[in-house]
């Protein structure tokens, strides 16, 4: 059985002026426990909200999510978000924040305290627990964001273009820490990014999506993600077949942004 089963989902969004926007058009994929897959595609080919449907925050217009063997119907601790901004509690330290899934579990920290602590030391952040979140960089409080998610132990991970909004060199240390804890916990984990290399380096499986309505385009499976745990990336970068797949997904991507940009300009005015 698989871990997560997306079955034939399809999103429509009904406008006031009467129109309709249909985000996705029966998708179906699954994976397996522990598999790590990158999704990426045009804007508005429905990435995040399929993500989202993933999460139990919208219900779809037709279709199903399973996880393992139970379908979801809203939000719960077997899937933990990562999301772009941290979202996390600015009144709060970072062990609080980390630790606040189990707290609100009722969980005393005899039953937390010594994974929450291991957490932060894989994470890096084993001396900043008691700082202020204000008092962190962005790639640390993404590093707060994904051991908060890491301590409600969810069976699936989704990742919402977590290390968008860093600088290069931060965003490749944070990949590396992906990659760690991808192997480490053996957690299954969707990414979305908008970057081709990240979705190269990131995803042992990658889902390529085409936009309106939102649909699979292309999927490829990828060493890189293994090559990469304990490596450095950019040595990665120069392992067979990476430059010639990104450069295929970057053409087709391309192709469906030109296709996007013409239907734009021939719509009547």
């Amino acid at each position: 059985m698989s871990a997560l089963s997306i079955e034939n989902v399809s999103m429509r969004f009904d406008l006031p002026n009467g129109t309709h926007v249909q985000a996705l058009k029966e998708v179906s994929l699954e994976l397996k426990t522990g598999e790590l897959m990158s999704v990426l595609g045009p804007s508005g080919c429905g990435k995040t909200t399929l993500l989202n449907i993933v999460a139990g925050f919208l219900a779809p217009t037709s279709g199903r999510i399973v996880l393992n063997g139970q379908n979801v119907t809203g939000p719960d601790a077997k899937r933990g978000m990562v999301f772009q901004q941290g979202a996390l509690f600015e009144w709060m330290d970072v062990r609080e924040n980390v630790s606040f899934g189990p707290r609100m579990k009722g969980q005393r920290e005899a039953q937390w305290g010594e994974h929450v602590d291991h957490l932060l030391d894989v994470t890096g952040l084993g001396e900043f627990k008691d700082k202020a979140i204000y008092e962190l960089s962005g790639g640390m409080q993404q590093r707060v964001a994904l051991a908060r998610c890491l301590a409600n132990d969810p069976d699936v991970i989704l990742m919402d273009e977590p290390l968008g909004a860093l600088d290069a060199l931060t965003r490749e240390k944070m990949q590396g820490l992906v990659l760690k804890l991808w192997k480490e916990t053996g957690k299954t984990i969707i990414l979305i990014t908008h970057s081709v290399e990240e979705a190269l380096l990131l995803g042992e499986r990658l889902l390529v999506m085409a936009p309106r309505p939102g649909r699979i385009h292309k999927e490829y499976n990828l060493p890189f993600a293994d090559l990469g745990v304990g490596a450095d990336l950019r040595e990665v970068k120069h392992a067979k077949g990476y430059s010639e797949t990104r450069e295929e997904i970057l053409e087709m991507i391309w192709d469906m942004e030109e296709e996007i940009m013409g239907r734009a300009e021939a719509a009547p005015q």
